[in-house]
Order: C-alpha cells, then structure tokens, then sequence
C-alpha cells in the first residue's frame, strides 16, 4: 500500500515542477503571503521533523562504526548535513557571483556552464528526494501527507527560485529535468535496498540542502514577508507534525 502512495507523492512532486511554468500566483503580489506561508511550514518541517531526524541517524552512524577508527569522530551526521548545506550555498554564491562578472554576461557558453552546473545540483538533490520518499519510514497515511505538503511547497518555491536566475532556459530544459529526477528516484527506491548507514548519509546531506534552501528563497526579505502568514504556516503544520 505504502509504495503506490509514495508513488502518488513521487508523481505529484514531478508535476509540481513540470507545470510550475504555469504557476503564476508566485510572481504576482499575492505571492508574498505564499511565500511566507510557505516559509512558515519549512521551517516547521526542518525544526520539528528533519532535526529530530538526524539525531536518530547518528544513532545509526554510531552503532555501525562501533568497529572503525571513525568511531571517534563525534557529531558525524552533522557534519554530513554541514556539507549538504555548504555544497548548496557555494552553488549558490558561484550563480550570484557568475550574474555579476562581465565575462559570463558576455559569454553564452560560460552562461550555460553555470545553468547546467546548478541545475545538475538539484537533479541530484531531487534524485535523492526521490530514492529516500520510497526508503522514508511513515507511521501513517496523515503523516505521508504531511511530507508531500511541506516537500511540495519547497519545490514551488525552489522552482521560482531557479526560474528567476534562469529565466526560459529554465523553462525549456530544468523543470523537465527535475521531473525526470524525482521519478527516476522513486524508480531506483523501488528497485534498490541501502543499508542504514549510507541511508543515513544520505538523509543526512539532503537535511543540509534542505535547510539551506529553505533559509534562502523561503524566507522572503523583510518588507515583502507577512508574518500572519509565516505563523500560519509553522505553527499550524507544527500543531500537525506533533499531534496527528
């Protein structure tokens, strides 16, 4: 039952981007209050349900290196996660600081070094999504529900994010790609078994880019963010997350 309703979640995560062309609400006005609301369920999902997450998976790292000199690196699945993030950010910054440098400006190769470099990044990032939604242990249906909720807003605003810096290059080749990434995730979840400890890793780096995303593009800046709708969205999917 479990894997036809990940397979549900893994279609409509492909759908979220492949018609986020057609989403206009998130360039209009509006979009703020659905941003911050956005924003708002997140950031409830990295604090009440990601974080939590990785202290469980260091648990798993710890008891399969009880027999490896690495045994004594403490904190290993935090740094995993502290690598995820640092990896997205110097993505980040490289496409920022590419935007502002005559060469690529003038460039059409250079400029599409960058767009496949980045877009590369999320094709793996989604990939992963992908494989972990088939691996990800749901104690229920809700709480299926609530991942697909706090992932799909995520992709919408990652979609808008990577659509401002792109524009139609965007639209003609990264949506598709990342559709096909989540599928091909969920397909090689569903023809693949980890074991714990490189499922933990995995989890673990995803958490990074994940809080970095989120922190990014989902926290709108000051004088275009409301904050009725930011609480909205944490305080209502944390009511959820603890009590359903």
């Amino acid at each position: 039952m479990y894997i036809l309703l990940n397979f549900f979640c893994a279609v409509g995560f492909a759908l979220i981007h492949f018609f986020s062309k057609s989403v206009r609400f998130a360039n209009v006005v509006p979009r703020t209050k659905f941003l911050s609301f956005s924003a708002g369920v997140s950031v409830a999902y990295v604090f009440v349900h990601l974080l939590p997450e990785l202290n469980h998976y260091q648990e798993v790292l710890i008891n399969e290196l009880k027999n490896s000199p690495w045994r004594y690196l403490e904190h290993h699945i935090y740094v995993i996660a502290l690598a995820g993030l640092v990896l997205f950010y110097s993505l980040e910054r490289l496409v920022k600081l590419s935007k502002n440098n005559p060469h690529f400006k003038q460039s059409e190769n250079a400029s599409s070094g960058i767009f496949w470099l980045h877009i590369g990044s999320f094709f793996i990032y989604n990939a992963i999504i992908g494989y972990l939604l088939v691996q990800e242990e749901f104690n229920n249906v809700l709480g299926m529900l609530f991942y697909f909720i706090a992932l799909g807003v995520h992709f919408i605003t990652n979609d808008w994010s990577l659509r401002k810096e792109h524009q139609h290059t965007y639209d003609q080749y990264g949506r598709v790609l990342l559709t096909v990434a989540i599928l091909l995730g969920w397909l090689l979840g569903a023809l693949t078994e980890l074991n714990e400890l490189l499922l933990s890793i995995l989890q673990a780096f995803i958490a990074g880019g994940v809080i970095l995303n989120v922190m990014k593009e989902e926290l709108p800046q000051e004088q275009e963010s409301s904050i009725s709708s930011f609480l909205i969205g944490s305080f209502g999917y944390s009511l959820l997350l603890i009590f359903l």
